[in-house]
């Protein structure tokens, strides 16, 4: 490996990042995917860079699904699981996506709502959603997820994380509300990206209460983070 690429691999993994280092076995050429975008030159098709993705956030090395000619080398730190309000959903998420191996945040300025009574030790951040995800930095290995129902908090945060390289954006919703918050996030001009937003939350296991929609949005981020894809 390059001393330079090497240098840039161990400043992301200092800085608590994730990393993929993918090597061309033809003639050993390199290029590091640093969670956020990629570092040196090393042509590869969007369906190659695509699949080097995706292995990095599933945390998996190995030669692409479609093509042995690239070698993909995953430095991932453990998933992120970002929940944006202190929701009752957000008591049962927290907990059961923590056991799951995710490192889990509330993000919600309302202290009433986001204690260490309500979650325990989950951590708990008290800024609003835009500048709390601009401080944590959404990278490819991030998920979020917007429990609040309230468009001052959820839709900043949807801002953030469409823009970013998240592997994950959801938003609880009825198909209804749903519709409302695509007609405002077009008008903040992202209308190519709302794709990217899985609504209503959650796969449908036909479960209702808090604690079964907990279990749903937890399903669906983990399905996205192994197959790229929910339903």
């Amino acid at each position: 490996m390059k001393w330079s690429l090497f240098e840039q691999l161990q400043q992301s993994i200092k800085a608590g990042a994730s990393a993929a280092v993918v090597v061309r076995l033809s003639d050993g050429a390199e290029a590091l995917f640093d969670g956020q975008g990629w570092q040196d030159a090393l042509w590869m098709s969007e369906t190659q860079c695509s699949q080097a993705l995706r292995m990095l956030v599933a945390d998996r090395s190995g030669t692409l699904p479609d093509s042995e000619e690239f070698f993909v080398r995953s430095y991932a730190r453990a998933p992120r699981l970002i929940v944006i309000g202190a929701a009752h959903i957000s008591q049962f998420l927290a907990p059961m996506a923590s056991l799951a191996g995710f490192e889990v945040m509330v993000v919600d300025p309302r202290r009433a709502f986001a204690n260490p009574e309500r979650f325990g030790d989950v951590k708990l951040i008290h800024k609003w959603p835009d500048e709390a995800l601009a401080d944590l930095k959404l990278d490819a290995t991030s998920a979020v997820v917007t429990l609040t129902h309230d468009p001052k908090l959820d839709d900043p945060a949807l801002i953030a994380a469409l823009r970013s390289p998240a592997f994950y954006v959801g938003a609880l919703g009825s198909k209804r509300t749903h519709a409302k918050r695509v007609a405002r996030l077009t008008e903040a001009g992202l209308a190519d990206k709302i794709a990217r937003i899985h609504a209503p939350v959650g796969l449908d296991l036909g479960g209702r209460a808090p604690r079964e929609i907990a279990v749903s949005i937890l399903a669906q981020v983990i399905q996205v983070r192994y197959r790229g894809t929910a339903g």
